[in-house]
């Protein structure tokens, strides 16, 4: 087998036995670290310590990571001005806060058949809100529901 040392150095093509008593006398553990190579190598390390540097950076990056929610607006086609603008305020405020959004038209009864008129309030919606997001999912029709994603953008 390969054997590394415990400060990175090639030790070079060792049998087992030898890299062995090499990690007991050194009171190391000694870890097969590419088990498919040819020849597997091994390293010569403290194995509780390499494993608590890992879960230490791993509970690291887990708390700076951002949990993105969907939040969903629903719309219907005969809207009035007045609700859209509170809607819109609704989207604006969840995009300011991360999150992405669900807008929706719902169409009940014979509305289904007046579908342009969802795309209208949906396009119009994406573009009034163009400058701090981007469609993720242009308007699509499913069932009685016309939706569409919006994704805040990325200020890195």
């Amino acid at each position: 087998m390969r054997l590394v040392g415990a400060e990175g150095e090639q030790i070079g093509i060792k049998p087992i036995r030898d890299a062995l008593q090499m990690a007991i006398d050194l009171n190391l553990d000694l870890v097969n670290v590419a088990p498919t190579a040819k020849p597997p190598v091994c390293r010569i390390m403290d194995y509780g310590k390499f494993r608590y540097e890992q879960q230490k950076k791993e509970k690291e990056a887990r708390k700076n990571q951002k949990i993105v929610d969907i939040k969903e607006v629903w719309f219907r086609a005969n809207i009035e001005e007045n609700d859209y603008q509170t809607k819109f305020r609704n989207v604006v405020k969840f995009l300011n806060e991360g999150d992405k959004v669900k807008a929706s038209v719902r169409f009940r009864g014979r509305e289904i058949t007046h579908a342009a008129i969802g795309q209208r309030i949906l396009d119009r919606l994406s573009k009034e809100v163009a400058e701090i997001c981007s469609v993720e999912r242009a308007p699509k029709l499913e069932g009685r529901s016309m939706i569409m994603i919006l994704a805040p953008k990325t200020t890195s």
